[in-house]
């Protein structure tokens, strides 16, 4: 998979994309993420990316030549898929969507900044608008980041057991159950017996029984009454 950039702040970008699992995927060639300084495409040599907005109000917004030139130039050298704008008001991030973008090839992110994007781009360009909560932040870039991380993570080969992925959280409309590690008995504190027993098919309907508990307790709205 190969993921694109736009920012006007690349440094945000840096540490999540060279550590963990995003640097083993990229290192092992599964994923190639290239992030791209908007202002490489400014409309003038003081590096302007942005202006007053049209109307009056507070705040700058993005100007429509800079993001065309770079969306146009990149979309020469390859096919999007999808082109993607880090918004509050995009659709909310879940697994659904992070998995549907995993089958990708070729991605784009737009991060928005200031006031956000002249809205000419959200219409002739933007195939897709991402947010990952109901609340603002200063850009798109840790979004940016939270979206490759979601997607990245799910590329077969990335993951040491890509079974893991499989009993994430959100997976199957449920919440993944409890786990536990060594020792099994920590201050009187003991890890349930099924999971010593080596009874695989009754660790995983345990497990199965946990989640559904789970997700009653803490997401409910995920369940459609029929566990």
């Amino acid at each position: 998979m190969h993921i694109d950039i736009l920012t006007v702040l690349p440094e945000l970008l840096e540490s999540p994309l060279q550590h963990s699992m995003m640097k083993r995927a990229q290192e092992k060639g599964l994923l190639t993420v290239q992030v791209h300084h908007l202002r490489k495409w400014a409309v003038n040599e003081y590096g302007q990316v942005d202006d007053y907005q049209y109307g009056g109000g507070a705040g700058m917004v993005m100007m429509c030549e800079p993001l065309v030139k770079a969306i146009e130039e990149l979309s020469a050298g390859r096919k999007f898929d999808e082109i993607i704008y880090l918004t509050p008001d995009g659709e909310t991030l879940n697994q659904k969507t992070a998995n549907t973008l995993s089958l990708k090839e070729n991605l784009l992110f737009i991060c928005g900044h200031y006031k956000g994007i002249d809205e000419r781009i959200r219409e002739h360009f933007v195939t897709k608008e991402i947010s990952i909560g109901d609340y603002v932040l200063s850009g798109g870039e840790l979004p940016a980041a939270v979206l490759v991380d979601a997607v990245g993570r799910l590329l077969p080969g990335v993951l040491n057991d890509e079974t893991s992925a499989l009993t994430d959280s959100f997976q199957d409309n449920l919440l993944a159950p409890p786990v536990y590690t060594r020792p099994e008995n920590f201050r009187g504190w003991k890890v349930p017996d099924i999971l010593m027993s080596g009874d695989h098919k009754k660790i995983e309907e345990w497990r199965h029984e946990q989640s559904v508990l789970r997700t009653k307790e803490k997401r409910p709205d995920m369940l459609d009454g029929d566990e």
